[in-house]
């Protein structure tokens, strides 16, 4: 009979043929540790703790069973040695008659908090999260139905699962026909539909509403909304008629404390320039009706939710908690496609009940890099509607548009307070056809889009490493970027012949700024996307030889690993230095030469540099990751496929990736089927979230 020692034996020989990560073999030998000795237990354990690292919140027994293999990412030769070795059963019938049902032998042991046996004593699904607090032995796994969890997630999980809940069921009194009135201003009367308040949508309509004003009418009768569409569907514009929405119905809104974030500081910037932007245009058209321009001034910068709750080195908790509440009254995080389950647990828990929380992100994008999928989890069926008749009617009271009949529906109170935008104002060319093409997986209507038109979209198809490189340093014809034209914007850098270097006093200029800025926005234009880090398709291969072909041209001149014109991406948040995970920024040298390069990034408008010798956790940013991307927006954008599948090429990357594309789109393929078999391929990550979430509303 085969013992833990000898699995543990079989599990350093998979870590070794990389089939598990390392951690999965130290949890194991922590269970040991504290008396697991079952085989089946410890093997299921180190299996959870390898697919968390691919994003997965929970190991979903039910799945599990019918296919190991799918689950692990293994060969079914690995799967059937290990399984045979240690009488792993090898049919779904008889694994989930081992497992009973993937209950019992997880119940049985004490490290498991014991779900089962609290609903078989008849406590509710809904208060699990207080009974898990009273009996909490912290115990390192939790077994809830069919799935089993590491504790923390399984915490998080419910947490968030009962906070939007709540958040959604929780009504705020408002006046409808106040509403109607300040809508019609922020919007104008377009597509204005029946009058009568107790008409109901026809079976033939055809006449879609605004799903922006309508939008604006949901959010402020709860607190909690969630508004998601892809590119170009207006979401911060949307946004910005709700603050104003918001400003109005408020009868102290000198006092309103509006608060905006996004997971990125390049997101939080983009955030904060568009809805400034937005407010501006706003105030004309209000006129004396409400002082908007006064109001917006008071809402501060746009932060990274790590700023904005109060993060702390080298310790994953916050300075802002359930104890310690953020002081706000609205809260607008955009991208929330990027917020993984943890972060978003830590931000419900900083929200004092009557704070009024806005998520805007794009339901069809990546997910976290870390694990969940929490806004596709929150809004997966928002193209569905499913708006009661109660729903239906407050929208066409509060602002005059009709749902839609096949909108129609009973879904909980969460469905209520999700709106999908779906008219793309900025992709209603090519970028948007391709894009749209991608999301539905039509492998045929893509590859069509991108023969069809040679300028704004370009296939290069079995492109060479070569052909490449002549792309990044060049661009291509019709198409703004390639590098070459930031850097020869480095050549005209203002000097103290053409400056007045009294007025300097350690200060920028104002001729030495808008230089600066230029040479932020040249290469902001342009940007290689990679799926991959390694190979020559991959983040590190690429920029290592594009550094070399712009030296050769004399571009650059790399002497160092600091040299003028460097791009850099911040990987890891840096609090003493002000700077963030996904910040870009340039090394450029001082007026005064004698000083050391320092590195600028451009927010918005604003500008802001550290030396560089401070900056600790970067890397060269010529090429990125399409993860590393999101939130950010290129006039034309290249993304580059390898030449090898690799199980992060799905659906959702290329999407992700063609819609970073502004104006021009450039697909590189040098095996073209490649990218047929990723557009056959969904991002599925495992969790309870959403069961949890319908659990609360029955």
């Amino acid at each position: 009979m085969k013992t833990s020692a000898d699995l543990l034996i079989a599990l350093q020989a998979l870590v070794e043929g990389t089939h598990l990560r390392r951690l999965a073999i130290a949890f194991s030998r922590f269970m040991i540790e504290r008396g697991m000795s079952d085989t089946t237990q410890i093997f299921c354990a180190a299996v959870l703790t390898e697919i968390e690292a691919r994003g997965h919140i929970c190991l979903d027994l039910d799945v599990f069973v019918q296919d190991p293999c799918s689950v692990l990412e293994w060969d079914a030769t690995t799967w059937q040695k290990i399984s045979t070795e240690f009488s792993f059963p090898l049919t779904a019938q008889k694994w989930a008659a081992a497992l009973g049902s993937g209950e019992h032998i997880f119940v049985a042991h004490q490290l498991v908090d014991d779900l089962v046996r609290q609903r078989s004593a008849g406590r509710s699904e809904v208060d699990l999260f207080s009974a898990y607090k009273d009996e909490d032995q912290h115990q390192a796994l939790v077994l809830q139905d069919h799935r089993l969890y590491l504790r923390r997630y399984w915490k998080d999980e419910t947490q968030v699962a009962r906070e939007i809940n709540a958040r959604a069921a929780d009504t705020i009194e408002v006046n409808e026909t106040q509403i109607r009135h300040w809508l019609d201003l922020l919007f104008g009367v377009v597509n204005a539909q029946s009058e009568d308040a107790t008409a109901h949508p026809r079976a033939d309509e055809d006449v879609e509403p605004d799903w922006q004003k309508l939008a604006c009418a949901i959010a402020v009768r709860s607190h909690l909304a969630i508004i998601t569409g892809g590119p170009g569907t207006g979401k911060t514009y949307t946004v910005a008629r709700l603050i104003a929405l918001m400003f109005a119905l408020n009868r102290q809104p000198d006092r309103l404390r509006v608060a905006l974030a996004a997971p990125t500081g390049k997101a939080a910037a983009r955030l904060k320039q568009s809805i400034d932007n937005a407010l501006n245009d706003l105030a004309p058209k209000l006129g004396n009706t409400l002082p908007l321009k006064e109001l917006a001034a008071r809402i501060g910068a746009a932060r990274t939710l790590h700023s904005l709750l109060g993060a702390r080195a080298d310790t994953r908790s916050f300075r802002h908690h359930a104890g310690n509440l953020l002081d706000v009254d609205i809260l607008i995080v955009d991208e929330a496609s990027m917020i993984h389950l943890e972060m978003m647990a830590s931000l419900l828990s900083a929200l004092s009940a009557n704070t009024v929380l806005v998520l805007l992100g794009d339901k069809d994008q990546l997910a976290s890099v870390e694990a969940g999928a929490v806004l596709g989890d929150l809004c997966g069926d928002a193209d569905k509607g499913g708006y009661t008749k109660f729903s239906i009617d407050y929208v066409q009271r509060a602002s005059g548009q009709i749902v839609p009949e096949q909108y129609a529906g009973a879904a909980g109170a969460l469905a209520q307070q999700t709106v999908m935008l779906r008219k793309s104002r900025r992709f209603s060319g090519p970028i948007g056809t391709l894009a749209a093409a991608v999301n539905q997986g039509n492998a045929d209507a893509a590859n069509a889009c991108l023969r069809a038109d040679g300028e704004i979209l370009r296939w290069m198809e079995h492109a060479r490493h070569s052909q490449l490189l002549q792309l990044a340093i060049q661009g291509r014809v019709g198409a703004e970027g390639g590098y070459k034209c930031y850097l020869e914007l480095l050549q005209q850098i203002p000097t103290p012949a053409t400056i007045q270097t009294e007025h300097l006093a350690g200060e920028l200029t104002d001729h030495f700024n808008q230089w600066v800025k230029a040479v932020l926005r040249a290469f902001d234009t342009f940007r290689i996307l990679c799926t991959v880090k390694d190979g020559d398709g991959g983040v590190n291969g690429l920029n290592q030889a594009i550094e070399h072909g712009l030296q050769e041209l004399g571009l650059i001149k790399r002497d160092s690993e600091w040299y003028v014109g460097r791009p850099v991406m911040v990987t890891r948040n840096d609090y003493n230095s002000g700077v963030f995970n996904g910040d870009i920024g340039v090394a450029l040298p001082n007026i005064d030469r004698s000083k050391p390069i320092r590195v600028y990034f451009l927010d918005g408008d604003n500008l802001r540099s550290i030396l560089a010798s401070r900056l600790r956790y970067i890397e060269t940013a010529y090429a990125m990751t399409v993860h590393k991307s999101q939130g950010s927006e290129f006039s034309h954008t290249v993304l580059v496929l390898p030449p090898e599948m690799s199980p992060v090429l799905t659906r959702e990357l290329i999407y992700t990736g063609i819609t970073r594309a502004r104006t021009h789109f450039t697909l590189v393929s040098p095996v073209n089927h490649i990218w047929q078999t990723a557009l056959s391929i969904r991002t599925r990550r495992v969790s309870g979230l959403n069961a949890a979430l319908q659990l609360g509303n029955s």
